[in-house]
C-alpha cells in the first residue's frame, strides 16, 4: 500500500532540541561546582523531564520549566531557569527543511506529533521549510507521548491507518516504542549514536536519506 502520511516527532527530530536546552542552560551552569558538558547535560535534562511529564498533566511551558529549574537545584543553583523562554530560538536541523520538501513533493502527508503546547510549536513551525498538513501537541490531547493520544487523535483526523502510515522520530522513549507498539512501521532518527532498546523498521543517521527510504517502505 502507497505511504500517504509520514508522522513526525517535533523537538529532537526537526527542531535541534537538546541544542536549545543545553544553550540556554550551560550559562547558569556555569557557577556550579560540578561543571557539565553538553552530552551529560542533554541526558540529564531529557530523564528530569521525563519525571516531571510523568505526573499530573502539565503544559509543556510548565514542564521545561519546572524541569529546568529542578536541574538547575541538583546542582546547587537556587533560581527558576525560564527554559520555556528560549524554545523560539531553537533551530531546525539542516537537514530538515530539504526533505520534508521531498516528501511533499511525492505526495506525501505530513504530520507533527509533539509533546508541546500550540503556541510553543507556532514559534518553530516556520523553521521547517514548509506547512504541516496536520499538527498534534500534546495540550490538544491531555497527554504526553509515549501515551498513545497523539496518535488517537491523528487517526480521529485523518482516517488514516497503520498500514498507510510511518511515524518518523529520534526518541526510542517517547516515539519507537509506542508507535511500534501500535502497529506502525518506524524510521529511528538515530543522531547521536543511541545504543538500540526497540527493532525500528529503519535507522538513520538524519533525514537526507528519508524521502528514499519512505519510497523503499512502500
Amino acid at each position: 500500500m502507497a505511504i500517504s502520511w509520514c508522522t513526525f516527532d517535533c523537538y529532537g527530530t526537526l527542531i535541534d532540541w537538546e541544542g536549545g536546552i543545553t544553550a540556554a542552560l550551560l550559562p547558569l551552569l556555569s557557577f556550579s561546582d560540578r561543571p557539565m558538558d553538553r552530552d551529560a547535560l542533554a541526558k540529564e535534562y531529557i530523564e528530569t523531564e521525563a519525571s516531571v511529564e510523568a505526573g499530573e498533566y502539565l503544559r509543556y511551558r510548565a514542564i521545561l520549566d519546572r524541569a529546568g529549574t529542578a536541574l538547575l537545584r541538583k546542582h546547587g543553583i537556587d533560581q527558576p531557569s525560564h527554559l520555556s523562554a528560549s524554545l523560539p530560538r531553537w533551530d531546525a536541523f539542516a537537514d530538515v527543511p530539504g526533505s520534508l520538501r521531498a516528501l511533499q513533493a511525492a505526495g506525501r502527508k505530513i504530520a507533527i506529533l509533539s509533546n508541546v503546547d500550540r503556541d510553543l510549536i507556532a514559534s518553530s513551525l516556520p523553521k521547517l521549510g514548509i506547512t504541516p498538513d496536520l499538527v498534534v501537541t500534546a495540550e490538544d490531547v491531555g497527554s504526553y507521548k509515549p501515551a498513545a493520544g497523539h496518535w488517537k487523535r491523528f487517526t480521529e483526523l485523518t482516517g488514516a491507518t497503520t498500514a498507510d502510515t510511518v511515524h518518523i522520530g529520534a526518541s526510542q522513549y517517547h516515539d519507537m516504542v509506542p508507535g511500534a507498539a501500535l502497529g506502525y512501521r518506524t524510521v529511528f532518527i538515530d543522531r547521536h549514536g543511541e545504543p538500540l532498546t526497540t527493532m525500528p523498521t529503519r535507522i538513520l543517521r538524519d533525514l537526507s536519506f528519508l524521502p528514499r527510504t519512505i519510497a523503499e517502505l512502500e
